[in-house]
């Protein structure tokens, strides 16, 4: 044999390997992308019912917001007819029944002819070290 045709040998025999690894190399590619397929077709159909309950979830909380946004107007208009019946019954029956008032105390004073006494005013004291002393005025010394 000669040179050219043990090169020529070893290139085929490089060349037999390298199509083998690229053999394998697609083969495992072709079983990743099988795999990719199934995972991607499993996820859809998990995906499916799953939007399908956020959906209905959505809808019922927009129900339950409805309801809440009908009791909060309800709940207005409530307050503003309390506050407009507080505000006519105090006009109402406030100023007579302040007057009343005035005039049965008047009466009771008219009735029992005397005045009450003007309280007394409370003596001044001197404090040592945590004791009062009662007595001692300034200006007045015995």
């Amino acid at each position: 044999m000669s040179g050219g045709e043990v090169a020529g040998i070893l290139v085929a025999v490089f060349w037999a390997i390298l199509v083998s690894f690229l053999a394998v190399a697609l083969a495992r590619l072709a079983q990743t992308l099988k795999a990719t397929t199934k995972l991607v077709a499993d996820v859809t159909d998990q995906a499916v019912p799953l939007l399908a309950d956020a959906s209905s979830a959505v809808r019922s909380a927009q129900t339950q917001i409805d309801r809440v946004d009908a009791i909060a107007s309800d709940v207005q208009e409530v307050t503003s007819n309390a506050s407009a019946l507080s505000s006519t019954v105090a006009s109402t029956f406030g100023g007579p029944l302040v007057k009343v008032a005035a005039f049965g105390y008047g009466v009771r004073q008219a009735l029992t002819g005397r005045k009450e006494p003007a309280p007394a005013k409370p003596s001044r004291r001197t404090v040592i070290v945590g004791r009062t002393v009662p007595g001692t005025r300034r200006g007045k010394r015995k």
